[in-house]
């Protein structure tokens, strides 16, 4: 059985994908995905087992300037990727109006979705020849999982969905000569930011112990973020900028990793990796970390200031010990 799955964004909503897609592959032995995502993602389908072929689609790219002559012919191409196979089935996760325009409206196949009040914008139901219903009110996991198993017509596991790519980075797992933990700082919208002296104060109590910290980043302004909370910290070391791959394989290794609402918090909680996530205006019970020694911190006030390094640093030592 051939599927096409669309899935193009963000990076958090595609790794809650993928414990769907590992329900998927045990309810159906001989399943084959090909999996349509935003090109800044596209590596992520590749670590799981049953993704056939990512295509990767330029949908926040092509946006900036849609009539252009060659983003013209990047569409063109990309339809006609997609328009090579009829698939035995097609579902569009995203649930947006752009998926399910330019995707989903193009691909060939028996086509399945959330309905009109599941959908995120409503009007994507159109689009698809089968509507679920899905309950809203429960994590991002889970409602994908839900889709998945009526779209496929299984019953859900009842059991803790598995994300399904902590295998592929087992046999590219390297040992450390110094055990060492990572914090990811930064994210999108600065309300979600924890304060640098927040971030000044774990770094000290660190320094106490026998672990380094490792502070990645992605644009300019995140850099000079961690440049600024490295310091002079010998312990503390800022990363050079790196592709997804190499930053999945860091995660994995970890020790345990702190941080912030942000997409790597999540790739983390799909390594099975000790996380420690603050929380200030998201409610972390609809799209919080998910998975297996993920601990959320959410401040009652909904501000992040008010999440201490004392907090941070108690649940550290139960992990550390």
């Amino acid at each position: 059985m051939h599927v096409l799955l669309v899935k193009t964004s963000s990076m958090g909503d595609v790794l809650h994908t993928l414990p769907a897609v590992t329900d998927a592959m045990k309810a159906i032995p001989d399943l084959r995905i090909d999996w349509v995502i935003e090109e800044q993602f596209s590596q992520i389908p590749s670590w799981h087992p049953i993704v056939d072929q990512v295509i990767p689609v330029a949908i926040r790219r092509w946006r900036k300037n849609w009539f252009a002559r060659h983003i013209r012919q990047e569409r063109y191409a990309f339809i006609n990727k997609i328009q090579q196979r009829h698939y035995d089935l097609i579902i569009d996760a995203q649930g947006l109006l752009k998926s399910a325009a330019l995707v989903t409206r193009f691909a060939k196949g028996n086509k399945h979705g959330p309905d009109y009040k599941s959908a995120r914008e409503s009007f994507a139901s159109w689009f698809y020849h089968c509507r679920h219903a899905i309950d809203n009110q429960q994590h991002a996991v889970e409602r994908t999982r839900q889709l998945f198993a009526k779209s496929f017509n299984y019953e859900r596991p009842q059991s803790k969905g598995d994300y399904g790519i902590a295998q592929h980075f087992l046999y590219r797992s390297e040992a450390t000569t110094a055990p060492y933990l990572v914090f990811l700082h930064a994210t999108t919208r600065s309300n979600k930011y924890w304060p640098e002296a927040h971030w000044i104060q774990l770094i000290q109590w660190v320094q106490a112990t026998d672990l380094k910290i490792k502070l990645p980043w992605g644009n300019e302004h995140e850099h000079q973020r961690a440049i600024r909370l490295a310091g002079d910290f010998p312990h503390v070391e800022v990363l050079p900028k790196l592709p997804l791959q190499q930053i999945a394989e860091i995660l994995f290794n970890a020790t345990a990793v702190v941080s912030v609402d942000t997409g790597l918090s999540h790739l983390t909680a799909a390594l099975d990796r000790p996380n420690i996530t603050l929380f200030g205006p998201t409610d972390p019970a609809l799209i919080g970390g998910y998975g297996k020694n993920q601990i959320a911190l959410t401040s009652k006030h909904k501000k992040m200031h008010t999440l201490t390094a004392s907090i941070i640093i108690t649940e550290l030592e139960k992990i550390i010990s």
